[in-house]
């Protein structure tokens, strides 16, 4: 379960046995929600927030948060997870300080 971004208290990360569409988890205090990254024919479309079965999710002031961070690292959550599930490297996870 690679961990890629702590900010503001949210931890994102991948479980090591994903599926597409590529996607991130994100954790605080006991809740999740899922950011799915939507691509059609090559072009990103959007950032979809989903719940995570079987888990609280996130509150709207989190799941804001998430999604900035979501939209801003886009480049790097899709190199991020074509080098763990496709190349399987290993991944640095990064802690963001600066409020986006």
């Amino acid at each position: 379960m690679p961990k890629l971004y702590e900010y503001l208290g949210l931890i994102i990360l991948f479980y090591s046995h994903e599926h597409e569409p590529i996607h991130v988890h994100c954790k605080f205090q006991g809740k999740e929600s899922k950011a799915e990254l939507i691509f059609i024919n090559g072009k990103f479309i959007e950032v979809r927030i989903t719940n995570v079965p079987g888990k609280e999710p996130l509150d709207s002031q989190n799941i804001k948060k998430f999604r900035k961070l979501v939209e801003v690292y886009r480049d790097d959550i899709v190199r991020k997870w074509i080098d763990f599930f496709v190349y399987n490297k290993a991944i640095e996870s990064e802690r963001i300080t600066k409020k986006l």
